[in-house]
């Protein structure tokens, strides 16, 4: 029987033009992160369980790819006792933060903080397939840990706006504090329900705020405190108008006035450096993360229809749970596939974006191969892409090949011009022809424009 070849929901291939589309976002990213003084790193696709559980809430738990132990797993297994603890002791890694952070406190005589790393890697979620969301994911994170300044804050907003400068999307960035959270939760009278509301208040953009509330409501809020929360929820105007109004409401919140100040002075700092993406503040918005302690931050694309592309926040307390507290970090992650679909989208990849080669010889036999070989490789050295076609076939076959892989230059190099000691290159896009002597490799490489 022939089995019909398929992936996993929520999965997805990539072929040459894909990843190529792929690598210019990876490649711009990673350019900007570089440029404000950060530092890759890579951890394992898997972690430990016990890193993982406990760190993403009830909800985030559920969503973790477990990994079934090697071996016969369920030789000894009591099933009197919960059975996955008993057979899967590992995971795939949920988002790369958690993984960070276990990184830093494991290696942290190795390192100096402030710590400031960069991770372009995939991450894994059980989640229900749908547009926009994927349970294989890439993401790039950025994040510096070791310090408390907003500095740090400011410094992640401007990568923002530049990454998306770069790439001719137009975002806005929206900022909330979770100390305000925790002062919202103080002033209706539930303090302890801080997580319910947040995770609730997390939805309001899909299931609006009527089933928010009737969901705080089940978490065992009362009425009277969802009143308390609803015109904060639908709180509109400039910064300034909605700052004065959330410090009338918050005095009696000694945290959620921190959390206050804290905004007032990054909105500050955002002004001071000039940046031109526009921030606002957004009370809605919660980060359904647990460990989120500070500033959170949310990005949307304001000419296309998706979910966030861009997210994070501030974090006091992620590395204690290894074992090295007081270590205050705050980092924002670039969703890099819903930042495809929306440059597909919009029509802002390059149009010449190469998947391979920049310039491809073509065969016309055994003598003529012999002779553009030492050139190819000459041009290799100088940092040209070459490719040689295979096969000594018809020159229209190898044109459509040129063609279908987006190659931008071929050259044909008969028996006239290996006599003549030239070869020939042709730009196939504006049709432009031009003849360089064998040995002029700089001059072929400034025609191809490397």
């Amino acid at each position: 029987m022939i089995q019909k070849p398929s992936i996993p929901k929520g999965t997805r291939d990539f072929g040459q033009r894909e990843m190529a589309a792929r690598n210019y976002i990876f490649d711009t990213i990673r350019s900007v992160f570089k440029s404000f003084g950060y530092a890759q790193i890579e951890t394992p696709a898997m972690e430990n369980l016990s890193t993982l559980l406990g760190k993403y809430g009830e909800e985030g738990d559920k969503l973790l790819y477990r990994i079934l132990n090697s071996g016969d797993a369920f030789a000894s297994v009591d099933y009197d006792k919960p059975l996955a603890p008993q057979v899967c002791e590992k995971g795939l890694r949920y988002d790369l933060t958690v993984p960070f952070a276990r990184y830093v406190v494991q290696h942290q005589n190795d390192i100096s903080f402030p710590f400031k790393r960069f991770q372009i890697q995939p991450v894994w979620r059980a989640d229900r397939p749908q547009k926009g969301r994927y349970r294989e994911f890439y993401q790039c994170d950025v994040d510096a840990i070791g310090s408390r300044s907003l500095l740090c804050e400011l410094e992640l907003v401007q990568i923002v706006a530049r990454v998306f400068e770069l790439l001719g999307v137009r975002v806005c960035m929206k900022i909330n504090n979770r100390k305000v959270l925790t002062g919202l939760a103080e002033i209706c009278g539930c303090p302890d329900k801080v997580v319910d509301i947040t995770v609730a208040i997390d939805k309001l953009d899909k299931i609006g705020l009527e089933a928010v509330e009737a969901e705080m409501i089940e978490k065992g809020l009362t009425p009277e405190a969802v009143s308390v929360l609803r015109p904060v929820l639908l709180l509109q105007g400039s910064f300034g108008e909605k700052l004065a109004v959330m410090r009338s409401l918050m005095g009696a919140s000694a945290e959620g006035m921190r959390g206050l100040d804290e905004l007032e002075e990054l909105f500050g700092l955002i002004r001071a450096a000039g940046v031109q993406m526009p921030c606002e503040m957004d009370l809605s918005l919660a980060r359904g993360l647990n460990y989120y302690t500070g500033a959170i931050f949310e990005v949307k694309a304001l000419d296309w229809q998706i979910g966030s592309i861009c997210g994070g926040g501030r974090y006091d307390n992620l590395t204690g749970i290894f074992g090295l507290p007081d270590m205050s970090g705050v980092g924002v992650s670039f969703g890099a596939d819903r930042i495809y679909d929306v440059l597909e989208g919009l029509g802002k990849f390059p149009g010449e974006l190469s998947s391979g080669a920049d310039l491809l010889f073509a065969n016309m036999g055994r003598k003529e191969l012999e002779y553009v070989l030492p050139v190819a490789s000459a041009l290799r050295l100088r940092g040209v892409a070459v490719e040689i076609y295979p096969d000594a076939s018809k020159l229209k076959k190898q044109f459509d090949y040129c063609d279908r892989k987006g190659i931008r230059f071929l050259s044909v190099c008969g028996e006239n011009e290996a006599a003549a000691g030239l070869v020939r290159i042709k730009n196939l896009s504006s049709g432009e022809e031009k003849s360089f002597g064998v040995s002029e490799v700089s001059g072929i490489a400034e025609f191809i424009g490397i």
